[in-house]
């Protein structure tokens, strides 16, 4: 099964559309959940440091047999690792974890404002990318106000902001100024965490054309233009996620999908006010 969904970073790189995620999936079930997804045909891979499976990530890439230059592997910055040194030794450790050189991409996880750090850490991801430890960089949570103090102190855009986004929490204000900003939205919690699959609105889509319900809502991600990286650890519904690539959503089902936004849609925390 090939991957021709690439899109374009502000960098001058690429990074595959359709990634698999790997939230609260255990060291060794991510072994063979990243194995799985490569021997599919994905060659993205997302993880971060507080998910505490990058050691399993980077088995599950050995174990594939794919190149370590075809898989494009995320992983990400802890809040108790914020502050210039601090983010340095945690991309060695992380980096060591994975049994990796080198990242794709780097991403803060949250902003945690009440740290105050976010800033100060923005230069050590610079300088982990000027080193060529990390090809690209970004960020994940966070806010106009955020992505606005990090360009302005640095002048360096981060490629991607990674954030919660499904048809019930579809973020266009956010969406609309990372686009503005050329920064490339990412889609965590896709599928909303499961809670979409019953829905009734995507349902009847998914009947129309044959697919799950997981195969439209991944869809309206990569028709509306942004990265998505939705979670599974059965080798079954990994082959499903990655096979969108036959059809496309209409005007009508995309019209009908953005029918469900709910600004009281949010799952996980908000970077406002998370304590974390």
């Amino acid at each position: 099964m090939s991957d021709p969904l690439r899109l374009e970073l502000n960098d001058g790189r690429t990074i595959p559309q359709i990634g698999l995620g790997v939230w609260r999936t255990p060291d060794d079930v991510a072994v063979t959940a990243v194995r799985a997804a490569l021997e599919a045909g994905y060659r993205h891979v997302d993880t971060a440091a507080m998910y505490q499976n990058e050691a399993g990530v980077g088995q599950g890439l050995r174990a594939s047999g794919v190149p370590r230059e075809a898989v494009f592997v995320t992983t990400k910055l802890w809040n108790d690792d914020q502050g210039y040194d601090r983010a340095l030794r945690a991309l060695d450790a992380s980096l060591q974890r994975l049994g990796l050189d080198y990242l794709d991409l780097w991403l803060i996880h949250w902003p945690s404002p009440r740290r105050g750090l976010y800033a100060e850490t923005w230069k050590a991801l610079v300088r982990a990318r000027e080193e060529g430890r990390a090809k690209s960089i970004g960020v994940s949570n966070f806010e106009v106000e955020h992505l606005d103090r990090i360009i302005g102190e640095t002048g360096v855009t981060p490629v991607i902001n990674q954030i919660e986004c499904h048809p019930r929490f579809q973020q266009r204000r956010l969406r609309e100024a990372n686009l503005e900003r050329g920064v490339r939205t990412e889609s965590w919690s896709p599928l909303g965490q499961g809670q979409l699959l019953s829905d009734p609105v995507i349902g009847a889509i998914a009947e129309k054309h044959g697919r799950t319900p997981a195969q439209v809502i991944i869809r309206w991600h990569i028709d509306s233009g942004l990265v998505v990286i939705p979670k599974s650890v059965h080798p079954d519904r990994i082959v499903q996620n990655f096979d969108v690539a036959g059809f496309s959503l209409d005007a009508d089902d995309m019209a009908r999908i953005e029918a469900l936004d709910d600004p009281d849609g949010r799952i996980g925390a908000n970077p406002m006010t998370a304590a974390f």
